[in-house]
């Protein structure tokens, strides 16, 4: 038995696993995990933090720097562990944080965290209050405190998952006779595991296709962005993809649950996300009983996403279930209000505008007259009841548009004259309509 002599000793050389074909059922499919769940931290953003970090450890330290960095989860987990053992500070920016759990574990490990209004949960150098914004704005106000990072644009995200992820799961795959890989399935965050990955393994298998998973635009998988998002992230090049594939929750979670209870794998619903896509694919009629290798990328860990699930799932914990969530083609139909015309509602009728956003973004700016209830609030509302009054037509209001299509036709369903505002609070502001701030 190895003795580690430091905890970093211990990240990457991850486990490749073989799925039986016995629960996936595709005939001809040989597909493997690579798990980077079993990284010292829980996630593949260990091999990305360390990589960023490591080099500049003793500089950062004899500078007293603290390090800030745009994420609300994983890498900020690892930044934090790595900096503490070595008495490095970390400052979390993020456009706010979706999943409970994830906050309270950073602010268990004595993370600073600066929540902060945004159009997305990705950096957006074009919006005033994005992260990266932020960042700089921090980074000049006290010249010499901070060291960013940078996951979104930093080249060693690549590297580390060149170096490491793909090579390993190469020479694990070589070693156990597999002479050739066919497909490669990960999800899209920062986009450094998929790109590092499988730039290394084309080098061996050309033939190689390489699978990226986006959630649905008008949907939230934590971990994974929408395609649309995506265009936001620095290390994002859409062509060294051979597909692009929109999973929803709805698939990432039943697909979680099938590597849990198919597997023992207790990965995230990212990594249901992708287990999902890789079913999909490789059962497609054009490829049936075609011999195929894929791997799938594991992400991260199962725990400490259980409050979504159940917010989703309600039935799995065995809470009631609130009314099924609209489906496409009703948040498609559900009717918007274009700026002006949400003004000429307002002036003639007692009209309930909702703003669904962070409640920072809320007092930043907003409608006036609007209330603010956050997007994960307001789905528990609604799983249990209607909050508002039938009397009065109800507006719902996000960034840009697409989340609150979603409550409109949720609200339409239970009765409401409903409607969502076309172009959100930024085709508000840009028909130069009145914002006041505040509570």
């Amino acid at each position: 038995m190895t003795i580690y002599q430091h905890i970093t000793d211990l990240i990457g050389d991850t486990p490749l696993l073989r799925l039986d074909p016995a629960v996936h059922r595709l005939h001809g499919v040989e597909l493997y995990a690579k798990l980077e769940s079993q990284n010292p931290f829980g996630s593949v953003k260990d091999r990305v933090a360390w990589a960023m970090l490591r080099d500049e450890l003793e500089t950062l330290r004899e500078q007293q720097r603290t390090l800030i960095e745009a994420s609300s989860g994983n890498t900020a987990k690892a930044l934090r562990v790595l900096g503490a053992i070595h008495g490095i500070d970390l400052r979390a920016m993020t456009n706010r944080i979706k999943v409970g759990e994830v906050r309270d574990m950073l602010r268990l490990l004595g993370t600073e965290i600066v929540e902060l209004p945004g159009l997305s949960e990705c950096p957006d150098p074009t919006t005033p209050n994005d992260v990266y914004s932020a960042i700089d704005t921090a980074m000049a106000a006290e010249p010499g405190k901070f060291r960013h990072l940078s996951q979104y644009t930093s080249e060693k995200n690549i590297a580390a998952h060149h170096d490491g992820t793909g090579r390993e799961i190469h020479d694990d795959l070589a070693a156990a006779g597999v002479e050739r890989i066919d497909y490669l399935f990960g999800g899209l965050g920062t986009t450094g595991s998929s790109r590092g990955a499988g730039s290394y393994l084309r080098k061996f298998h050309p033939e190689l296709r390489t699978v990226a998973v986006v959630s649905e635009r008008e949907d939230f998988s934590p971990g994974i962005r929408s395609e649309r998002e995506m265009w936001e992230v620095g290390l994002f090049q859409p062509d060294f993809y051979d597909e692009i594939m929109a999973i929803g929750s709805g698939p990432a979670i039943s697909a979680t649950l099938e590597l849990a209870t198919g597997y023992g794998i207790l990965a995230g619903p990212t990594s249901g996300a992708a287990y999902a896509a890789a079913r999909e694919v490789l059962a497609r009629p054009d490829r049936t009983g075609t011999p195929a290798v894929g791997v799938i990328i594991v992400c991260d860990r199962l725990e400490p996403y259980l409050s979504y699930i159940e917010q989703r799932r309600p039935e799995l914990f065995g809470r009631e279930t609130g009314p099924r969530p609209p489906d496409a083609a009703e948040i498609a139909d559900a009717p918007s209000l274009i700026p002006g015309e949400l003004a000429d509602l307002v002036r003639k009728t007692h009209t309930v505008i909702v703003d669904t956003r962070g409640a920072m973004a809320y007092r930043v700016a907003h409608i006036p007259g609007a209330i603010n209830i956050p997007d994960d609030r307001l789905t528990d509302l609604f799983a249990h009841g209607t909050p508002f009054s039938r009397d009065r037509p109800v507006v719902f209001t996000c960034p840009t548009g697409d989340i609150s299509r979603r409550f409109a036709a949720t609200a339409r369903r239970t009765g409401h004259t409903a409607f969502s505002l076309d172009g959100g609070i930024a085709g508000w502001r840009a028909a130069g309509l009145e914002l006041e701030r505040g509570n």
